[in-house]
């Protein structure tokens, strides 16, 4: 018994003595443990104390080297300066074409009344193949931003263009770009309609394809569209429940997706002020990139992109309106139609009894997208021999005046009239996304309101000149009134005078007589 009991005992020192060494050294090891835990995590704070302070130092070194670029950009293109006057037409016309303002109607049914179409820029829609130094090119009209004017003669180039109402502007920007993609439905899938989309490019006609911005926005748009029948297909889905065409997300991408898109971001937003100010992705200078990075990485830097198309537009021989149609073609007649007549006919001077009644006139076009229309039956432009003879023709120049040219814009509108229609779909769309289209383009807006200015100040011009020259016909034709007068009175006299004279001779002569 006392044998079992010590060697219990002894098992129970033995494992007691093993017991106390096993927990302080697990003890020990737990303290290491842990202290290289806590090690870690001050070097991780460390680490992240470092990044904040480093990504902070690179922001601001950022920021500055952003504002740097943009400034030097900005100086270098407020310093250029018009050298002629602004509002004389310069021998080659640039019409800067902002999309979905309604221009392509003033190619048809302004330019082309006044421009032969051996005097128009080749393939002025496709940057591709422009060749603006062709022997006689005089009218430019294209999508290609301001920074063309680096392959222009400056000092011998005109600039017109047309801006809208942002917001509208992004809106038919979207429509567009689901109209034109959606043709490409036809086809079953997406690689059959890419192939058939080559196909047409290889031919030698100018595709919606190769236009900035549809190049990229269309086959964007294309390809979302393929992908969300493809999946209605999988679900079963036929029956597309949503009334509101701008958030039918079965079918097509919502206006709040497309909105938010780095896409739409990049090319859409502002992008009348990128455009006008030269700085598209489809631009000729060499540091639009950086400049445009800095800009849409730097919201405030914008400011300095603002004030330079301003400056653009003050250049400019004529802003027009989208919006404010009636005035802005009347304008254009006026201000642009009337010095392209001037020069074709030589003459110094031109006077235009006629535009009193042509400037009561004016289109009724609701979203004057002429796009929409132009390209209803395939995806490609219209070629100048596939357009009717009485739209293509060259005016007769010694008998076109500004009155006939409102005339004829009447006529060639007047069908287009039929096709367009209010978008009534834009009244479900809410507040907050109206806001928020708003502040996505900010610097339109902007530019917009001082369009608005340069307009009003360009139509006051315009009724002072129209003044002017009715008081110099209406001195004319007071001083040929009075010298008709004068005329007739001075020829009543003399034929007074030549009776009287005529009745005191044969007075005389019977007098004689009777005295013989």
């Amino acid at each position: 018994m006392s044998m079992y009991t010590s060697l219990e005992d002894s098992d129970c020192k033995s494992f007691s003595g093993s017991f106390q060494f096993d927990f302080w050294d697990r003890l020990e090891v737990g303290m290491r443990q842990k202290d290289h835990i806590f090690d870690g995590f001050v070097i991780l704070l460390f680490l992240l104390s470092v990044s904040t302070i480093t990504k902070a130092t690179e922001g601001k070194d950022g920021f500055k080297q952003c504002e740097h670029i943009v400034k030097q950009w900005a100086s270098s293109s407020l310093d250029l300066k018009v050298k002629n006057d602004k509002h004389v037409l310069q021998n080659l016309l640039f019409f800067l074409h902002v999309p979905r303002t309604g221009g392509r109607t003033y190619f048809h049914c302004f330019l082309k009344k006044l421009y032969a179409s051996s005097l128009e820029c080749p393939r002025s829609y496709d940057k591709l193949r422009i060749d603006p130094r062709k022997p006689k090119c005089r009218l430019l009209v294209t999508h290609d931003d301001y920074s063309m004017m680096n392959k222009l003669h400056k000092d011998e180039t005109s600039v017109v263009t047309i801006l809208r109402n942002p917001i509208d502007r992004v809106f038919s920007a979207y429509e567009f770009s689901v109209e034109v993609a959606a043709r490409f439905l036809v086809h079953p899938n997406l690689t059959s309609a890419t192939k058939m989309s080559r196909r047409l490019r290889s031919k030698n006609t100018i595709s919606t394809l190769d236009i900035w911005p549809w190049k990229y926005l269309v086959p964007w748009m294309r390809e979302d569209l393929f992908a969300r029948r493809e999946a209605r297909e999988q679900n079963g889905q036929s029956v597309v429940t949503s009334t509101n065409p701008y958030d039918t997300k079965e079918m097509v991408m919502p206006l709040h997706e497309y909105i938010n898109n780095p896409i739409a971001r990049d090319i859409i937003h502002n992008g009348a002020t990128f455009q006008v100010a030269g700085l598209t992705n489809n631009s000729y200078l060499t540091e639009a990139h950086d400049v445009r990075h800095c800009v849409l990485k730097y919201e405030s830097l914008g400011d300095y992109v603002l004030k330079v198309a301003k400056k653009r537009l003050d250049d400019m021989l004529y802003v027009g309106l989208t919006e404010n149609h009636k005035e802005s073609a009347t304008m254009f007649a006026n201000v642009v139609g009337t010095q392209a007549i001037s020069q074709f006919t030589g003459s110094t001077s031109h006077r235009d009894h006629t535009t009193k009644n042509s400037s009561e006139q004016g289109s009724s076009l609701l979203e004057s997208d002429f796009d929409a229309t132009y390209h209803h039956s395939n995806s490609s432009y219209q070629k100048p021999n596939q357009i009717s003879a009485a739209d293509q023709g060259e005016a007769r120049k010694e008998n076109m005046t500004a009155g006939k040219l409102m005339d004829a814009y009447e006529s060639c509108i007047s069908n287009l009239r039929k096709t367009q229609s209010e978008r009534r779909g834009r009244r479900q769309v809410s507040e907050a996304l109206l806001q928020e289209i708003t502040s996505l383009n900010h610097l339109d807006v902007e530019l917009y309101k001082y369009a608005q200015t340069i307009f009003a100040n360009q139509h006051k011009r315009m009724l002072v000149n129209k003044v002017v020259t009715n008081q110099l016909d209406s001195g004319f034709d007071d001083s040929y009134r009075a010298f008709s007068w004068e005329a007739i009175c001075i020829a009543v006299s003399v034929v007074f005078v030549a009776l009287f004279a005529v009745l005191f001779v044969t007075a005389k002569r019977r007098t004689s007589k009777l005295k013989l």
